[in-house]
């Protein structure tokens, strides 16, 4: 049996992966989540996975559980990843993706293993992309606009260091964006879609907050993220880097309209000063070129399908409190 750990198990993305690896006969998977994360993702699966308490920014703590583990793939994930909040705690987004990626790596360094590393990096990194540089490949500069794409882009080269040096077997991906059920209320796609279900179940009223509907993203499904991912510790040649996307961009105004289409009541948008980020990327769309050659590799699920899935997922979670239901 092949031991895989995924690091941020219980995350959106984490959550995915240990689905589509219980899927693959012969894997066995263990997992990391700190003491307080939130394991609801991971419910209908803990009976057939192992957990353990870990945080990535004690490093002692890291190499106990890779010590105990010992495996052979490590999916890396766990990480500080919603964008806003880098810019409101830029410290501990860089503490946390850089020193917890570092501890990772200087335990595999320290007790002479040498398992397949799968890092996660992200479309964010490219940060400020020009129009003729649009589609985005692997080449392009890195400009990153935010803490977050800072840190993201000192994960993917202290990754290319660690090869270079150690001959660690480090396979460096650059992910554009991804949603699904199970994302995170304060990512777009899920906001929107939580918004109006409880808008729907009369919580709140018809009115719809946004912030930038003008920036473009290339969006996917995490199921065929995830699916990528495992791919790329399977075909991939350690040392590189592969920009896995759909190579469709939707405006973020796109995506309001097929889940505003898809609410059984009108719904009235308002722009929220708030909600609008201090730099934002105006468009982030890539060519996955190198890593389709590589693998195989391609889109699925249809994007109305996903935000079927998304909006059907939060109808589900937003509950009308008891003392309100009408008897």
């Amino acid at each position: 049996m092949m031991r895989v750990l995924i690091t941020g198990i219980t995350g959106f993305v984490g959550s995915h992966l240990a689905d589509h690896l219980l899927q693959i006969p012969g894997v066995n998977v263990y997992g990391m989540a700190r003491w307080r994360s939130r394991t609801e993702n991971i419910e209908h699966i803990k009976d057939k996975i192992r957990l353990f308490e870990c945080d990535i920014r004690d490093a002692s703590s890291v190499k106990s559980v890779i010590k105990e583990v010992n495996p052979e793939k490590i999916f890396h994930l766990a990480a500080q990843s919603f964008v806003p909040s880098s810019w409101n705690a830029p410290a501990e987004t860089l503490f946390t993706n850089i020193i917890g990626e570092l501890n990772i790596l200087e335990a595999i360094r320290q007790m002479e293993i040498n398992p397949v590393i799968h890092l996660a990096g992200s479309s964010e990194e490219y940060g400020m992309a020009y129009e003729n540089e649009v589609p985005i490949k692997e080449t392009n500069p890195l400009r990153p606009l935010s803490p977050y794409g800072v840190s993201k882009v000192a994960q993917d080269l202290l990754g290319y260091q660690y090869y270079k040096s150690y001959g660690l077997n480090i396979i460096r991906t650059r992910a554009f964006n991804h949603t699904g059920p199970r994302r995170g209320e304060v990512f777009v796609c899920s906001d929107f879609a939580k918004q109006i279900a409880e808008i729907e179940k009369e919580l709140k009223k018809p009115v719809l907050h946004v912030g930038n509907l003008e920036a473009k993203r290339d969006f996917s499904d995490v199921r065929d993220i995830v699916r990528a991912y495992w791919l790329a510790t399977e075909r991939c040649t350690p040392g590189e880097v592969y920009n896995i996307c759909s190579g469709t961009s939707y405006a973020i105004k796109e995506i309001l309209d097929i889940l505003l289409s898809y609410a059984k009541v009108s719904i009235k948008v308002v722009q929220d000063p708030a909600r609008m980020r201090p730099s934002d990327v105006p468009v982030l769309g890539g060519d996955s070129t190198k890593f389709r050659e590589k693998t195989g590799w391609k889109s699925e699920i249809p994007f109305e399908q996903t935000l079927k899935d998304t909006i059907d997922y939060w109808r589900e979670k937003v509950k009308v409190p008891v003392e309100w239901r009408k008897t």
